[in-house]
């Protein structure tokens, strides 16, 4: 059952192809900001998806994100998100992005909960 309060964290290491130069988001070998909002929808996805019903998804809808640190190759980061407010079929999620030497990234991110033969059926119209 959905509800506020609960958790999710998840890690990747930096390498070269989540680098700001290799995705097209800047010219410098550091996690580009791309890969940080990646890592940010799946951290928040994968900790409600099991929680649904079994023909519902969620889809990213907003994203209020502050890259606020750069951080090399080779280094692991972390997503800390946590399910702070429930609207109907609408999830806010307070995120924290870390690596080894602290706050690499933070913000908010909405998701809206789906029911995926019909979000589909509109893609495909």
């Amino acid at each position: 059952m959905l509800k506020e309060g609960i958790q999710n964290r998840k890690g990747a290491m930096v390498t070269d192809e989540v680098t700001a130069v290799r995705m097209g988001s800047g010219f410098l070998p550091v996690y580009a900001t791309p890969a940080m909002i990646l890592l940010i929808e799946d951290t928040c996805a994968s900790m409600v998806q099991m929680l649904l019903e079994a023909d519902e998804s969620t889809v990213g809808i907003s994203l209020d994100i502050k890259h606020i640190a750069p951080t090399p190759v080779g280094v692991k980061v972390c997503c800390d998100a946590e399910l702070t407010k429930i609207e109907g079929k609408k999830l806010t999620f307070t995120v924290k992005v870390t690596d080894d030497r602290g706050l690499i990234g933070t913000g908010t991110h909405k998701r809206a909960i789906i029911k995926d033969e019909e979000f589909m059926a509109k893609a495909r119209r």
